[in-house]
């Protein structure tokens, strides 16, 4: 029997600082994605990234977590596979590239990094709660923005024809 591959949806945005109701859409993201049969991958760590996780978890679903560091134990706990890379911030390139596509949830300079990531290699993205960005011209940047979890699901699969 041959398996069709599922999608990997990375699931990024602020760390431990990130609010209660950021959080609580991540992890609402997470839970609908797994829903969906995605594997989730995330940076593994607090805030978004703990909450996208626990959502997918609860939904039954594989969660990946790419740490900074090289401490395992450093993954939050609802992390199904938790992998040390030791490249600091440069691993938000591991995370784009590995995913089909993104949710950002919430607004930070990491976020930002891999939103631009994302587009500039042609992953698809959506964008929950997140910045607006402006061009040097003062334009503003478009980048697909969610009103909701579901609408950020919605979107990112219609996106990747899934």
């Amino acid at each position: 029997m041959t398996m069709q591959p599922g999608r990997v949806v990375a699931v990024v945005g602020p760390g431990d600082d990130a609010s209660a109701e950021v959080c609580a859409l991540a992890r609402q993201v997470g839970l609908l994605l797994a829903a969906r049969g995605a594997v989730v991958i995330t940076g593994g760590l607090g805030g978004v990234m703990s909450a996208a996780a626990h959502g997918a978890r609860d939904g039954g679903g594989l969660v990946i977590g790419l740490l900074p560091g090289a401490d395992r134990s450093a993954g939050n706990e609802h992390l199904t596979v938790t992998i040390p890379t030791g490249l600091g911030q440069a691993r938000n390139a591991v995370i784009v590239r590995a995913a089909d596509g993104l949710v950002a949830v919430g607004g930070s300079w990491g976020t930002l990094s891999e939103v631009a990531l994302a587009r500039r290699t042609g992953t698809p993205v959506v964008w929950l709660r997140g910045w607006q960005v402006r061009d040097a011209g003062d334009r503003v940047v478009a980048v697909p923005v969610a009103e909701s979890p579901e609408d950020a699901v919605a979107r990112l699969a219609a996106a990747l024809h899934w």
